[in-house]
């Protein structure tokens, strides 16, 4: 006797454990197994019934694979709907089995019932192997001009299996799938628009001739936005969201990158934006597919804005999901359209209070994408408050891109130096060594800020020494700058300007920060090392703030005077000469033996360290980018007349004009104010100055030059060679890392041109991420001297976007080079940026260059140089 099915799933369900189970199932696997080879046509039907029920629960039943062969070749429909049922459950387009059911789909195919024929279609489009679309195409080519929609429908997605498997065979189908773009049966019409579209991404070809169905398609799109209630297709008041939103993602396919099929569709796209409702689910889900295709196409400016403020609206939607998509999409779309994502920045800032983590953690990723030099102050403010209350997991990052935020659009000095302060007063212990080092660097190049910040951080040293980043820094400025600490807080420093007596009224809320920190009475010398007793006697103290605290004290008996503060450091340092940490126990012996040595002495061993030089002053182009950005009818200075944009931009950089007279260059160049206080002559080693007069002075400055330190080259112009690299036991020059002369090779290292000329590309770098490539121009200009301009193109090459980007120039001293902005520091996919620059080169010597890349793409940090040489001809 044959066990039903409903039998069988109630003996599985009444099982108790795994084992009994396994039990049943294989008990009943051997029945079946025994009836199949009995051929019993009465009982195939419920076995292979089972058969698919103990496949579903996870245990074999490859052994019913023939007896599904066999249920298709029956007349009976519900054996071919249960046999088809299990071909498509059991087997594969891998298996050989396959190969005889091809007779059988191709006789269904032809069978008079249409739900037979729908069978075997579903059958074709499921598990089709290559062999089977090749000889079964006919067929669905013929199908697809049947006379009934339900067998259309079938045929279009069986005919979308076959080009997936058989690109070639597309060409079979385009015929037959534009003219479906007439079907009234919107169930056809779905799947029609299914194979137009997988055409599309199958062949450039057919996407380019596609493009001539536009307006047939904005017309299907807009009858369905006017029509009225439809109760067939009615889902939540909207007229079948599925077929909208194919419909849209077609459209999104034709227009990317083309400008005559953008325009087409423009107008239905803002009636679809403004017409669909969004109080429902159904109608979210058109608008965002609206809003990607807006924002793929080469939409009107005003429709982009539309659809951006379609996603704020998202942000204030209860729906997680919702949250979420709008912004993921607008982390995409800001580079497109900033100004249009910045008015939803309060919005997005809300986000990073929401409950779902998620979603706290794509606001935080779009609020740092959102910072500019124009709302730099508000914006890290608000940041600072999250940073006091974000979880584990963001602080460490959220530590790196506010110092990054920072050391990229600081207003002033000032400003940079509170906000690293609140960072490292909040951070706590996810402050990494090297924001400590950004810090010190910062500190060291503002002389006029050393007091202030000083006073600051000793008095937050002694609310909370705590946190180990801020006690660092703490510590190191005390000791560099205790003989400032000892006397009164320079006055006027309290509140800069309105802006900044904003953020410290924040700092202070934030308990990071005292308006006019230090303005009282200066601490005495016994305060200053009774702070450091307790630092060494906390309970947070490491090894390493040890270090720290024993250098500072070193320093500090250098500038102290009292014989009674002396000893007390004295004795400190002696308690560690038989400390367990080797590291300690060294440095506290050396430092006790040098108090033997004369005063004078201990004072040179112990004097300032030298001041590193900063990547680039952007203070001065900051503060002006804020500036016209809260004017908004300021217009950019148009270029002088007979004069090209980029040459203009580039010969008016560093005051060299193309019809100034060389002298006057030279004389302008060599004012030693001008040159203080120019970024990039202080990055690049400066273009003024004649030979000789200028040598010792090029001389001096030469190893203070980070990047010809780096990429070992010469940046001044007299003869005399460049000093030697700051020695290894120099603990500043081994924590800014700007003693090495021997730079990373990138993969094109010493890649340069050997024949050519002018205005054509030369590739000068490529990595798996990034190409870049030089075009020269020669300045045409008598009064210019031997001037050329080069534009370098950065193409993002890689599968994923581009952020951060920068690239450096550096040449020999007897060339010079000023660089002009990058058109933009973040590259899409397949996107590129553009920088200009110029280089003089009165020698009329082979220009070689060293290029220095840094970029971010996929959450990996790339810092490259690569060597190249214009050809002779190029001069």
């Amino acid at each position: 006797m044959v066990l039903k099915l409903k039998d069988f799933i109630k003996q599985i369900r009444a099982c108790k454990t795994a084992a009994d189970e396994r039990a049943v199932v294989a008990k009943e696997s051997a029945t079946i197994r025994t009836m199949f080879k009995e051929e019993n046509p009465d009982s195939r039907h419920a076995n292979v019934a089972k058969l698919l029920y103990i496949h579903m629960l996870g245990y074999p039943a490859h052994f019913g694979q023939m007896e599904c062969v066999k249920l298709v070749a029956s007349p009976r429909f519900a054996d071919k709907r249960l046999g088809y049922l299990g071909i498509m459950l059991l087997l594969d387009e891998n298996q050989e089995t396959l190969t005889l059911v091809t007779n059988s789909l191709k006789n269904d195919m032809n069978h008079p019932n249409m739900y037979v024929v729908g069978l075997a279609l579903c059958t074709m489009g499921n598990i089709s192997s290559v062999e089977m679309a090749r000889d079964l195409c006919p067929e669905i080519e013929k199908l697809l001009g049947s006379s009934n929609s339900y067998i259309r429908k079938k045929a279009a997605l069986a005919a979308v299996r076959i080009i997936r498997k058989v690109p070639d065979l597309a060409e079979n189908f385009e015929a037959k799938c534009r003219s479906m773009l007439g079907e009234r049966n919107h169930g056809a019409l779905l799947t029609g628009l299914t194979l137009i579209h997988e055409m599309g991404k199958l062949s450039a070809k057919s996407l380019a001739e596609n493009r001539a169905m536009v307006p047939s398609l904005v017309k299907i799109l807009k009858q369905l936005i006017t029509t009225g209630y439809s109760p067939e297709h009615d889902v939540a008041g909207i007229t079948d969201p599925f077929l909208q939103v194919k419909l849209l993602r077609l459209l999104r396919m034709l227009g990317k990158g083309d400008a005559t099929a953008s325009e087409q569709m423009n107008d239905v796209l803002a009636l679809v934006a403004t017409n669909t409702d969004g109080s429902k689910n159904v109608g979210n889900a058109i608008l965002y597919e609206t809003v990607l295709t807006i924002l793929d196409i080469q939409a009107e400016p005003t429709l982009r804005v539309l659809a951006i403020n379609i996603l704020g609206k998202f942000l204030g939607n209860k729906d997680n999901n919702i949250r979420y998509v709008a912004l993921q999409t607008l982390n995409k779309t800001i580079a497109l359209d900033n100004q249009a994502v910045q008015r939803h920045r309060t919005t997005v800032l809300e986000c990073l209070h929401d409950v779902d983590i998620s979603i706290r953690r794509r606001a935080l990723e779009l609020s740092f994408a959102l910072v500019n030099a124009a709302n730099v102050r508000v914006m890290t403010r608000d940041l600072l408050s999250f940073l006091e209350m974000a979880d584990a997991e963001f602080r460490a990052s959220m530590v790196v891109d506010l110092c990054a935020v920072a050391d990229r659009f600081a207003p002033n000095k000032r400003w940079h130096l509170d906000t690293m302060i609140r960072v490292m007063k909040l951070g706590g212990a996810h402050v990494r060594d090297d924001i400590v080092a950004q810090f010190v660097r910062l500190i060291t190049n503002a002389p006029d800020l050393q007091g202030y910040a000083t006073h600051k951080l000793y008095a937050l040293l002694r609310q909370d020494a705590s946190q180990e980043g801020l006690v660092h820094a703490g510590v190191w400025c005390m000791g560099e700058f205790g003989d400032a600490l000892i006397q009164p807080a320079p006055a006027g420093l309290a509140v800069g300007d309105a802006e900044d007596a904003a953020d410290e009224e924040s700092s202070a809320a934030l308990g990071a920060g005292l308006v006019g920190a230090g303005a009282g009475a200066a601490p005495s010398e016994s305060d200053v090392v009774a702070l450091h007793a307790s630092i060494l006697d906390g309970a947070y103290v490491t090894p390493v703030t040890r270090q720290y605290v024993l250098v500072s004290l070193m320093k500090l008996s250098t500038k102290f005077r009292t014989d009674a503060a002396t000893a007390r450091i004295r004795a400190m340092l002696d308690k560690y000469r038989t400390a367990m940490n080797v590291e300690l126990q060294q440095r506290a012996v050396e430092f006790t033996h040098m108090f033997a040595l004369p005063t004078d002495t201990r004072v040179g061993l112990w004097e300032r360290m030298p001041v590193p030089e900063l990547k680039e002053d952007r203070y001065a182009s900051n503060a002006a980018a804020a500036a016209v950005a809260a004017e908004p009818g300021t217009a950019p200075t148009a270029p002088a007349a007979g004069t090209s944009n980029v040459v203009s931009a580039l010969l008016d950089l560093e005051g060299l004009y193309i019809n100034s007279a060389p002298g006057q260059g030279a004389t302008a160049a060599a004012a030693a104010p001008a040159a203080a206080s120019n970024p990039l002559a202080d990055l690049l080693g400066g273009l003024g100055g004649s030979a000789a007069p200028a040598a010792p002075a090029a001389a001096a400055a030469a190893p203070q030059d980070p990047l010809a330190m780096l990429m070992g080259l010469g940046g001044g112009l007299g003869g005399a060679p460049a000093a030697a690299p700051a020695p290894a036991s120099n603990p500043l020059g081994d924590l800014l890392g700007g003693g090495s002369s021997s730079p990373t090779a990138s993969p094109l290292a010493g890649l340069g041109a050997t024949a050519g000329g002018w205005d054509r590309p030369y590739p000068a770098y490529k990595s798996g991420d990034l190409s870049v490539t030089l075009v020269p121009t020669q300045v045409n200009d008598p009064s210019a001297g031997a001037l050329v301009q080069v534009v370098a193109t950065l193409a993002n090459i890689g599968t994923a976007p581009i952020s951060d980007t920068q690239l450096l120039v550096a040449v020999p001293k007897t060339h010079r080079v000023a660089l002009a902005p990058i058109s933009s520091s973040s590259i899409p996919v397949g996107g590129t940026a553009t920088q200009a620059f110029r280089i003089l080169n009165p020698e009329r010597k082979q220009i070689k260059l060293r290029l220095k890349i840094v970029y971010s793409a996929g959450g990996r940090g790339v810092d490259e140089v690569a060597a190249f040489e214009f050809p002779a001809s190029v001069l």
